[in-house]
């Protein structure tokens, strides 16, 4: 049951830590999307720009992390990036106080917040594993995301009040707040991390245990197919969210607290595929539970690409973001608890940030091909070729051995 993981304290404390920080997340994206294309004006490539700013450094940032990760312990670098990450998100409503906030400086804010989310999240997926046996890591995954949707349902919604009522700047205060108390709570996380023997650190060194983590994935029968139709729904939904912003508020006309209320619909249907996302991962398997997820993805886009700029249109836009949301719940839960169980604690930390990394180099690469193709060809054709990639991703993972896998299935 989705409860077994709730049995251990330090998991709880993790889940509460992760929990708030997503809440502050789910705030902060609504007020820096209309911070970016209402205060500041940005086109459509601009968007793309900022929204690439955030995910960048995993291009060349993310694997390293890994290999830190594997040489450390993980709960103290967990700690202290949660604490960073609040003070560099500070930034934005103090610049912004002394008329100093431009597009550049808040691409540049992001960068650094992107830069320290790389060591957060890659310490943060290999730190689970030693919190919870490897039977209950499905159900500590779905609780994760549980805990998600719900900030994603009722944050954008109050992210987008908090941003009507004190502004698109001071709105992202929530975020750094959120940050700062993950850190006190994941401090108080109690689990034996022994020190590690000292391993040498040459540059050969770190490019070979860099090397080690990509042969691991990208050989392995079900991680490797796995992490391709990972890289290319990222791309897609980069694509889809960097034109579903501007699509929303002008070509749509939806104002802001409207949009808020929009966006909240991913994380209801977030939460409906999160508490079925261990029973669908224990009745279909993880393939099958994950080609469920990915499934869904593509009918949710057209759907949105198709609605007419009226009322009606808006309640499509919020029926497809359900569905979206459905969709990331069940096969996000069964993804993560699957690879992190086929994979040694040795490789945890290259295995997660690898595959974080190159998905959010993808990111980058959809966020900008998704900005230019918005402004060259428009909003809802931008919004057809997310549908072509998230198709494709599908495919892939119907097309290999991982549609069969198994949570049962024993470290490689």
């Amino acid at each position: 049951m989705s409860g077994e993981a709730m049995r251990y304290p330090a998991f709880v404390r993790y889940w509460t830590a992760s929990t708030t920080g997503s809440f502050g997340t789910a705030v902060s994206t609504v007020a820096i999307q209309v911070l970016v294309v209402q205060v500041l004006v940005a086109t459509p490539a601009e968007v793309g720009v900022v929204n690439a700013a955030r995910v960048l450094p995993y291009a060349f940032l993310g694997v390293f992390a890994g290999v830190l990760v594997d040489r450390v312990r993980r709960k103290p670098m967990l700690v202290w990036s949660n604490a960073a990450q609040a003070v560099a998100l500070l930034a934005i409503p103090v610049l912004w106080l002394v008329d100093a906030l431009t597009l550049p400086v808040v691409a540049a804010v992001l960068f650094v917040v992107g830069a320290l989310s790389v060591l957060e999240m890659a310490a943060r997926q290999s730190f689970l594993p030693r919190l919870v046996p490897r039977g209950a890591l499905l159900s500590a995954n779905a609780r994760i995301d549980q805990g998600d949707t719900v900030a994603l349902t009722s944050g954008p919604a109050l992210g987008g009040g908090m941003v009507a009522v004190i502004g698109a700047p001071f709105t992202v205060l929530a975020d750094a707040l959120t940050c700062a108390l993950g850190a006190v709570m994941n401090a108080r996380v109690r689990v034996e991390e022994p020190a590690l023997p000292r391993r040498p650190s040459t540059p050969a060194d770190v490019l070979g245990d860099v090397a080690a983590g990509i042969r691991f994935i990208y050989r392995h029968r079900t991680i490797a197919p796995h992490a391709i139709s990972t890289h290319i729904w990222f791309v897609g939904n980069a694509v889809a969210v960097t034109a579903f912003a501007p699509f929303a508020l002008r070509e749509m006309g939806l104002g802001v607290v409207a949009y808020g209320i929009v966006l909240a619909f991913t994380g209801v249907g977030g939460l409906l595929g999160a508490l079925l996302a261990v029973k669908a991962g224990r009745r279909l398997g993880a393939g099958g539970a994950m080609v469920l997820g990915y499934a869904a993805a593509p009918v949710a886009w057209g759907c949105a690409a198709l609605a007419p700029p009226t009322v009606a249109g808006a309640v499509v836009l919020g029926a497809a973001q359900v569905l979206v949301g459905f969709g990331m719940g069940v096969e996000n839960a069964n993804s993560l608890g699957y690879r992190q169980s086929v994979t040694p604690d040795e490789l945890q930390g290259r295995m997660n940030a690898t595959i974080r990394s190159a998905n959010r180099t993808c990111a980058v690469v959809g966020a900008l091909a998704g900005g230019i193709v918005a402004q060259l060809l428009g909003l809802r054709p931008a919004l057809w070729v997310a549908v072509a990639l998230f198709v494709v991703a599908a495919v892939v993972v119907v097309g290999s051995p991982l549609r069969t896998a198994r949570h049962d299935s024993r470290p490689d």
